[in-house]
């Protein structure tokens, strides 16, 4: 049985994400490669996921048949969450490669974490929200942020606190905050998502974020126009 490496990298078009195969000896040039130089007019390619596995050929053939329908045209792009992408392939049998610093099983819990997160939704109408809160350990957060359009946007200025150890959402990760003040606004694909970038930590932002009138959203959430 070959073995070989199957591979996850995300490009600088959000939610396109390659799957491709190489061979275990090639797999740092390979990563190199299409780092420097892109894929298919695609740049910002970025590895998210690596792993050792036996019959690479045929794990990646069916790895493509599965997202077959999120494919674009004949290339190993796939417009497709990597969460869902990396949930699948970290728990295929093998040795983990890439990243170096956790386990398959690690991995594998943060992506369906992720993935959970993500589908936290429910209905809320246009308007202003607040997130006002203590945290243990940090003090006050001051959340502020919109709904337009059925967009939740989290609002630049928002006070955040501190991130705790282990998981800790992308969306978090990627915010730009500093001495705990939001940088820049940021779209967000539900409330608890944009309670983790303000918290720091789990949350149910259905029940954190209030409207003008100190209600808890939770009140919307099932609601249709």
């Amino acid at each position: 049985m070959a073995k070989g490496i199957i591979y996850l990298m995300t490009t600088v078009v959000p939610g396109l994400v390659k799957i491709g195969k190489t061979g275990t000896d090639q797999f740092e040039n390979r990563m190199k490669f299409l780092e420097s130089n892109g894929y298919a007019n695609i740049t910002g390619l970025r590895r998210e996921f690596a792993i050792e596995v036996d019959e690479y050929d045929d794990k990646e053939k069916l790895l493509h048949n599965i997202f077959e329908k999120s494919r674009v045209a004949s290339t190993e792009l796939f417009a497709i969450d990597i969460d869902i992408v990396k949930s699948l392939v970290s728990s295929l049998d093998g040795k983990k490669i890439f990243p170096k610093d956790k386990t398959k099983e690690e991995i594998f819990v943060e992506a369906t974490e992720e993935i959970e997160l993500k589908n936290d939704n429910g209905f809320l109408p246009d308007g202003e929200y607040k997130l006002n809160r203590n945290v243990k350990g940090f003090g006050k957060v001051d959340g502020k942020a919109i709904v337009k359009d059925g967009v939740f946007i989290l609002l630049s200025g928002s006070r955040c606190g501190k991130a705790g150890t282990g998981y800790i959402p992308s969306i978090r990760k990627n915010a730009k905050i500093v001495d705990n003040i939001l940088q820049e606004d940021i779209i967000c694909n539900n409330p608890s998502s944009a309670g983790w970038v303000v918290i720091g930590k789990s949350n149910n932002g259905w029940i954190e974020w209030k409207d003008s009138k100190g209600n808890p959203i939770e009140k919307y959430r099932h609601n249709e126009e």
